[in-house]
């Protein structure tokens, strides 16, 4: 029996609808994986001594309120297209995208504000605990690109007029993405915060 490739766009749609959260929640759970075996192999690093402790500087509290934020906006934007309120859906969209984009910019600041404690990702004068503090803010933080991007792509067909209450499943999907980037760097927050 073959299978015809001329499915109509109905079709197209279910099967996309049946397979897009499926696989949006395989992703999330290869990522939780993936932090959780770095979370795992910080703690059994800082068992085997010579840890340098340092604070977190005090940037990572207002980043962590920004990208809280961006939860509530990106939601905001889902709720405005099951209203059809098209204009809402823009001005979330892109208030979630400054507000993405203010992120990256606060993680870089206290990346700086590391360094200038004396906190190296490398080197002679580098200490596991802030080469692990760098690589499990940068593993997030590239996560976090990634998700720039799509909420980029999502943003630009909001102005196209392209969700509405019968069609958000791109912009539905960018907001579960959005939330677990969001849950992922509270506990990351506060398991670099509280355990050092």
């Amino acid at each position: 029996m073959k299978i015809s490739l001329s499915l109509d766009l109905t079709e197209k749609e279910i099967i996309r609808n049946k397979t897009a959260k499926p696989m949006l929640y395989f992703a999330i759970g290869s990522m939780v994986m993936l932090f959780a075996g770095m979370t795992s192999a910080y703690v059994v690093r800082l068992g085997q001594g010579n840890w340098l402790k340092f604070d977190m500087p005090q940037i990572f509290y207002f980043s962590t309120a920004v990208i809280l934020i961006c939860s509530v906006t990106i939601n905001w934007a889902v709720q405005s297209a099951k209203k059809d309120e098209l204009a809402k859906v823009r001005n979330a969209l892109l208030l979630t995208l400054l507000l993405g984009i203010t992120f990256i910019v606060f993680q870089f600041i206290g990346w700086n504000h590391l360094t200038a404690q004396k906190i190296f990702f490398a080197g002679k004068d580098s200490n596991a605990s802030g080469s692990f503090f760098y690589v499990i803010t940068g593993m997030h933080l590239a996560h976090l690109i990634g998700g720039i991007l799509y909420l980029l792509a999502v943003t630009v067909k909001s102005f196209n007029n392209k969700y509405n209450s019968k069609n958000y499943l791109s912009l539905q999907l960018c907001a579960t993405y959005w939330h677990f980037l969001d849950g992922l760097w509270i506990y990351l927050f506060f398991f670099l915060l509280l355990i050092s």
